[in-house]
């Protein structure tokens, strides 16, 4: 990487809230004077002295944490109302926030970061705006998963092992699973960007927080386990146990908020169901669910919050990424916490930049996680960003959450189809219990089998309701019940076999047929 010399010679003293600098942006026309407009909470405002880059030293200055009056990656502890004043900063506040903070973050990790050392040699550093990220190359999970550590560490981490205090792992959904370590100062980061989601949920420190997860390497389970913790909520470890000693567990504690995936809420319903167990009878009465979609689809959200009387509060994450999104007041999708992730939308018919509402996959950027950090990471999440609307949080709104996975998309007669489309349709039927989505491809086409486990016996309904919905036809069959899986952390209910059918000519099909 080249790193520029047209830099300020003087030390540039701003005023922070929270670790948080001046922004502005082009989408605001009032960028000059909001970039101006202090960003002080109360009397909690920081100054903090960012001293110049040299670039005769290079990027090797002291990390983050180390060395905080001269550089900052981390966050600090907020207050509630400091959070709700930075969800109102302005578009363009966020923009050069973001700007300042990822500049913060390349200095810190460069050239420590082996991965990232080379992935920017020969890009020109700092970056000045926001239209100069396109030089910097995307990142993709197949780099970070190859990276052929002994230990199959993902391939972006900054510091040698002993560095590090947390150990976790994606789910393996997708192919070989990736192990992600954090230190303490990027698990604090963690913990704290947690407490929008838990402010979103208004859990307080009088809350009971069940989490009903198993006690393993996945990091939804510890990340709010400590977030709920540090707030002052009592915790209670729902690992261990099966779905019966799990109700059990939630009703002799009095829990009064619930974390799971949301097929596991309706699991949980299930089971309470055939146990006589009246589930709106217990104190839960937020429900917070992410690991899949489903918390911004409004037919899953709805049952969820029938069953249990009690409202649903989506968000969103990952290993590699941290926990990006949390739900719009209004429940209408997901917004990202934008003065910790930079992110950005590829257009999926161009892969150009998207315009607003338009289907996108989601390109996100670490800010705060000097150890393991992600730089215009494709996500693979389809979304459609909305910058215009109304919610009291400024921060860009993705309208329905997370639509599906990119490479889930199945193209029938022309048509888009992704399984939260589906879920979103078969969601509406109370009599399913569960059901199973396979794609296949016997000849040229995609094709699509849907399986339900169904209390009335009648598929043809559902498949009516597809065709009027869709416009495509499709095969649904009746299952025994009980024979479907269910799923405790990320359901499985799309089975994707297009790869195993051999066409006539005896390879494989690349991708979806029209």
């Amino acid at each position: 990487m080249a790193w520029g010399t047209n830099l300020a010679r003087e030390s540039r003293t701003l005023e922070w809230a929270s670790g948080r600098a001046l922004a502005r942006d082009s989408r605001d026309s009032r960028e000059d004077r909001d970039a101006a407009t202090p960003l002080a909470v109360g009397d909690r405002a920081l100054h903090i002295t960012v001293k110049p880059w040299d670039p005769s030293v290079g990027p090797d200055i002291p990390l983050a944490g180390r060395c905080p009056e001269e550089l900052d990656t981390q966050m600090i502890r907020t207050s509630p109302e400091e959070r709700r004043r930075l969800e109102t900063i302005n578009r363009g506040q966020i923009a050069a926030l973001q700007l300042q903070r990822l500049n913060i973050l390349l200095q810190a990790i460069l050239p420590r970061n082996e991965f990232y050392a080379r992935k920017l040699a020969g890009v020109s550093l700092p970056v000045q705006s926001h239209a100069e990220l396109g030089r910097i190359p995307f990142t993709l999970k197949d780099e970070l998963v190859g990276a052929g550590h002994p230990m199959d560490l993902a391939g972006n981490h900054t510091y040698p092992v002993e560095r590090y205090s947390r150990y976790h792992r994606t789910s393996g959904t997708r192919g070989r699973p990736l192990v992600v370590l954090d230190t303490d100062e990027d698990w604090q980061w963690w913990i704290e960007n947690w407490q929008f989601v838990l402010d979103a949920a208004q859990v307080r420190g009088d809350d009971r927080v069940f989490l009903a997860f198993s006690f393993g390497p996945f990091i939804g389970f510890w990340s709010a386990h400590d977030a709920a913790a540090a707030r002052g909520a009592l915790v209670i470890p729902g690992g261990g146990m099966n779905t019966p000693a799990r109700l059990d567990l939630l009703r002799l504690s009095r829990a009064t908020v619930l974390c799971c995936t949301p097929s596991y809420a309706l699991h949980l319903a299930e089971v309470a169901s055939a146990q006589g167990l009246d589930l709106s009878a217990t104190d839960v009465r937020r429900i917070i669910v992410a690991g899949e979609p489903g918390g911004s689809i409004p037919s899953l959200r709805e049952r969820i919050e029938s069953a249990w009387d009690a409202k649903v509060i989506d968000h969103a994450g990952a290993t590699e990424i941290g926990p990006w999104g949390y739900s719009d007041p209004n429940h209408r999708g997901l917004h990202v916490l934008e003065t910790e992730f930079l992110a950005e939308f590829l257009a999926v018919e161009t892969n150009r930049p998207a315009e607003e509402g338009e289907l996108a996959e989601l390109v996100l950027t670490t800010l705060g996680r000097a150890g393991c950090p992600v730089i215009r990471y494709r996500t693979g999440d389809l979304v459609r960003p909305v910058w215009e609307h109304d919610s009291p949080v400024r921060f860009v709104l993705l309208a329905g959450g997370v639509l599906g996975r990119a490479d889930d998309m199945v193209t029938i007669r022309g048509v888009n189809i992704f399984p939260s489309a589906l879920d979103q349709i078969l969601r509406e039927f109370p009599e399913i219990t569960e059901y199973r989505i396979t794609a296949h491809r016997p000849g040229a086409m995609d094709m699509l089998t849907i399986e339900i486990e169904d209390r009335l016996c009648q598929p043809e309904r559902v498949a009516r309701e597809m065709q009027l919905r869709l416009g495509l036809q499709m095969e649904v069959r009746v299952v025994p019940s009980g024979s479907l899986p269910r799923f405790e952390g990320k359901g499985r209910r799309f089975v994707d076999q297009r790869a195993c059918y051999v066409n006539r000519t005896g390879t494989r099909p690349s991708g979806p047929t029209t």
